[in-house]
């Protein structure tokens, strides 16, 4: 009787991921069957043949790869910055304490995260276009790192309370400034929670539409998501070519997260285990 009760969390946990990654089976299948004819003749099979050219003819043809690198550079660059800032302003909440001033302005970074994104496109693009960096590239990492720094506070900081304050103490004995613990100190001992927001706001960067479809206009700047859009209307009737595109922009992100997930997990509920 015991052997089951565990067995049935299982069994239900295997049927809600067949339930997740049967649309992302369904259009992996898809994109190397012949085309829409075997699809509509078969759509929930695997194919008869595996046509991987097209892959090719998506990412060459149709611009995939253009589309592919602009959301790398992109989603990388922005993550790199906003870890940057966050880092800086979670060691200065966490660990050079200023009585009250240090939670007044903790409380004040943690507002940004009441505001709805959508709510503040209008003055956004005001300021970009203030800035004069519209259609660059500038326009969108601009507001996804303003965007990714209260969250990147949140787990830094939470991180970074749980360090014991004797390496600190020790620290200071060796000679180290408040720069050099920083930087030789706390940094690397937060890898895990630092790699927990890379990836947290890689991937939301990486799926950001609304800012990248609003802000850049020439087709040479676009990110993927914004791209796929104008694929799916080029390629509306081969529905195997526009499935490997989608392909394209979503095995990327499996791989990072099957790669880092257990740096994810240690990241985020180190504040509530060490703390």
């Amino acid at each position: 009787m015991r052997a089951w009760k565990k067995l049935i969390p299982h069994i239900f946990l295997m049927i809600y991921l067949f339930v997740i990654l049967y649309p992302f089976l369904f259009v992996l299948f898809s994109s190397v069957k012949t085309g829409n004819q075997e699809i509509a003749a078969n759509p929930f099979g695997f194919p008869t043949s595996f046509q991987w050219e097209n892959y090719v003819t998506a990412w060459v043809n149709a611009k995939i790869s253009t589309y592919f690198f602009n959301s790398l550079y992109i989603g990388v660059l922005s993550s790199v910055l906003s870890i940057f800032f966050a880092s800086l302003l979670a060691f200065a909440v966490t660990r050079m304490r200023y009585n009250k001033l240090s939670a007044l302005l903790f409380q004040f970074v943690l507002l940004g995260m009441l505001i709805p994104n959508n709510a503040l496109l209008l003055p956004i693009y005001g300021l970009m276009r203030k800035l004069d960096i519209l259609n660059t590239h500038w326009a969108l990492i601009v507001p996804y790192v303003a965007n990714a720094i209260p969250f990147s506070v949140i787990i830094l900081a939470a991180f970074m309370r749980s360090l014991p304050s004797e390496i600190e103490e020790a620290a200071v004995m060796d000679g180290l400034s408040a720069k050099g613990i920083f930087a030789r100190i706390v940094i690397p001992l937060t890898i895990p929670a630092i790699v927990t927001v890379f990836i947290i706001n890689f991937l939301g960067n990486w799926n950001e539409f609304l800012l990248a479809n609003f802000f850049l206009s020439e087709d040479a700047l676009r990110t993927l998501p914004v791209g796929m859009v104008g694929f799916r209307d080029a390629y509306n009737t081969n529905y195997a070519q526009m499935s490997a595109g989608i392909v394209f922009s979503v095995v990327p992100v499996l791989v990072i997260y099957a790669i880092l997930q257990e740096k994810i997990i240690e990241g985020v509920t180190a504040g509530s285990v060490k703390g």
